[in-house]
């Protein structure tokens, strides 16, 4: 899991009206960039907490442990949503426009600064889709060094000794069932 290395924090409790943890992603949570019949890069509706006491900015992240490729796949990063929120709409990760307060995007793994859905490749079989919600002790992720243009990882560096808690949530999809 790719959390498994991280320091370990108090959990959040993660919920989606989207998806049940553990079932299937729906189509239109797939990505346009990989062909995905249906698929509209449509972010899915996430809840969480309750956030720990100091929380200051939230944080939320989806990531493919399973993609073919030594180091996974980050298909969603934002940073600086503020310290009270505790959803986010289904479509939310349309843009930079659509997140509340100062909240920005960090580019995923084709380079846009929006969510980009599902898109196993076929023959790989069934890939987990982790959605994590990291609560943060710092106003702004930028008084760190983060930027629009910083990766996933490189943001999730800069939020270690920052993390209050996280919580995560797992959806799957397959292009082979």
């Amino acid at each position: 899991m790719p959390y498994s290395t991280s320091e370990k924090v108090p959990s959040l409790t993660v919920t989606s009206e989207s998806f049940q943890a553990g079932d299937r992603l729906a189509p239109e949570h797939g990505g346009v960039p990989f062909g995905i019949p249906g698929g509209q890069d449509l972010s899915p509706q996430l809840s969480w907490g309750p956030l720990p006491e100091g929380t200051k900015s939230v944080a939320v992240t989806m990531f493919d442990p399973d993609a073919p490729i030594p180091s996974g796949f980050w298909h969603w990063g934002l940073a600086d949503l503020p310290g009270d929120t505790t959803e986010l709409p289904a479509g939310a990760g349309a843009g930079d426009d659509s997140l509340p307060g100062a909240a920005f995007h960090v580019p995923n793994e084709i380079g846009g600064h929006q969510f980009v859905g599902f898109g196993p490749p076929p023959g790989t079989g069934r890939h987990r889709y982790v959605f994590a919600v990291h609560a943060l002790d710092v106003d702004s992720m930028r008084d760190l060094g983060a930027t629009p243009d910083t990766t996933i990882a490189v943001l999730h560096f800069l939020m270690r000794g920052h993390t209050l808690a996280r919580g995560t949530i797992e959806g799957w999809a397959s292009a082979d069932e």
